[in-house]
């Protein structure tokens, strides 16, 4: 697995367990001082807007808002959204991509394809997500 990929997962599994724990993210990485600067950063910048950042998905999951979505699924989908947001020089296919990797590794079967079509829909309106 690649660095940003493997980043990019731990980024989601810190704020799956952040949410599950109800602690922040700082406090999940804490415990692990050899944890990657870009998962630190992507996971702290995700808790700071997550506000912003669920009701971007929310608009686009149709029917599905993100509490109502599993929680590994949720993490992802706010790592990928949270890239989108923090990082406008990356590929928005390779956030996609990479987010339905993730999911077929953490998830179920379904999750990918879930994943795939509401952050294809996201990145579409991708210039537009500036947190204010």
């Amino acid at each position: 697995m690649r660095t940003r990929t493997k980043a990019r997962q731990r980024a989601a599994e810190a704020l799956f367990e952040s949410e599950q724990r109800q602690v922040s993210v700082l406090d999940v990485f804490g415990r692990n001082p050899d944890v990657n600067e870009y998962a630190v950063s992507l996971a702290t910048h995700v808790e700071e807007n997550l506000g912003r950042i669920d009701e971007v998905i929310a608009t686009y999951a149709q029917q599905w808002a993100p509490e109502r979505m599993p929680a590994v699924d949720r993490a992802i989908i706010r790592v990928a959204v949270g890239e989108f947001i923090l990082r406008p020089d990356l590929d928005s296919a390779v956030i996609i991509s990479e987010a339905v990797e993730i999911a077929s590794s953490l998830s179920t079967d379904e999750s990918g394809k879930f994943i795939n079509g509401l952050l294809g829909q996201i990145a579409e309106i991708r210039e537009s997500l500036g947190i204010n």
